[in-house]
């Protein structure tokens, strides 16, 4: 089954929700990203808007940026490994992709301590 990009962005929430201590968190009106003690780690898009996926990627960014949906996030944020991700027209089915990336970056955000605690990524 092909996922639907209007219901990606909730999907991929609930997926970030069962690392240790994440929890939502709302910068700006109506966003509900992810953060791991407050330090954001996803920025994901809103209900009703086109899909849109921000997460730093210490260690895949290059290869990322390579792919044709992707460019550095925007506000100083791609220097630092920040990738943003659009809906791909190309890929069947980006859901692993966008879970691993999630993954990297919780990683990347989260103290040592609860990476530890964190489930293994399996895809």
């Amino acid at each position: 089954m092909t996922p639907d990009p209007k219901t990606a962005a909730e999907a991929l929430r609930a997926f970030g929700l069962t690392y240790p201590e994440v929890s939502l968190k709302s910068p700006w009106p109506g966003h509900a990203d992810l953060a791991v003690r407050d330090k954001t780690f996803a920025y994901l898009s809103k209900a009703g808007e086109p899909f849109s996926l921000s997460v730093k990627l210490p260690f895949s960014a290059p290869e990322a940026l390579d792919m044709g949906f992707t460019t550095p996030t925007a506000y100083g944020l791609g220097k630092s490994g920040w990738v943003t991700a659009q809906w791909p027209a190309t890929v069947a089915d980006p859901m692993a992709l966008f879970r691993a990336w999630i993954d990297e970056s919780y990683r990347a955000q989260a103290p040592k301590r609860l990476i530890t605690q964190a489930p293994t990524f399996t895809g």
